[in-house]
């Protein structure tokens, strides 16, 4: 997949520590979620990047618990609207060329389509989105529920780091 994306683009992933090649363009590694990014040139003037994170739907991160239509699609309604802002997280003027959030078999598929002319920093645009979809989740993790991998895993990791491992509470 590799050789079908801009020059500039494919050294921006291969020189940039959160990204590995990939059958489906580069994976971020950043995430536990299964992201990917992919690029096309813009008739020499950019890049155009696609960003697409497959997070499990909250009744597959519960395992054998059952999750009741109301809440998941509560849940995935905001889960929805927050990814909404994510390029405000970025700290660049980004306009979404294209954005979805969609259940496909039970994962949460976000993909996000923008426009950027440096191809080095579209790449740390994309790592960012990718991250803040991630909190997002984490973010919007409904208490209750036994949590499998990978969401058990971020939760820990939520507790254990940084300031509010002090305090044994999660972020949020």
């Amino acid at each position: 997949m590799t050789d079908t994306l801009p020059q500039a683009v494919d050294s921006a992933f291969d020189d940039h520590e959160a990204f590995e090649a990939s059958e489906e363009g580069y994976r971020v590694t950043t995430t536990v979620f299964d992201a990917t990014v992919t690029a096309t040139d813009i008739d020499g003037v950019g890049y155009q990047f696609t960003v697409t994170v497959r997070a499990p739907m909250l009744r597959e991160a519960v395992g054998n618990e059952v999750v009741g239509p109301a809440v998941e699609d509560g849940w995935f309604e905001t889960y929805e609207r927050r990814l909404e802002d994510a390029t405000m997280a970025t700290r660049s003027q980004v306009d979404l060329e294209e954005y979805t959030v969609e259940d496909d078999g039970g994962q949460a598929v976000a993909r996000f389509v923008f426009e950027y002319g440096d191809a080095n920093r579209g790449a740390e645009i994309a790592k960012t989105i990718v991250e803040y979809v991630e909190g997002t989740y984490v973010e919007g993790v409904i208490p209750g529920y036994d949590y499998e991998s990978p969401v058990a895993d971020l939760l820990h990791r939520a507790k254990t780091t940084g300031s509010d491992a002090e305090r044994g509470g999660t972020p949020l």
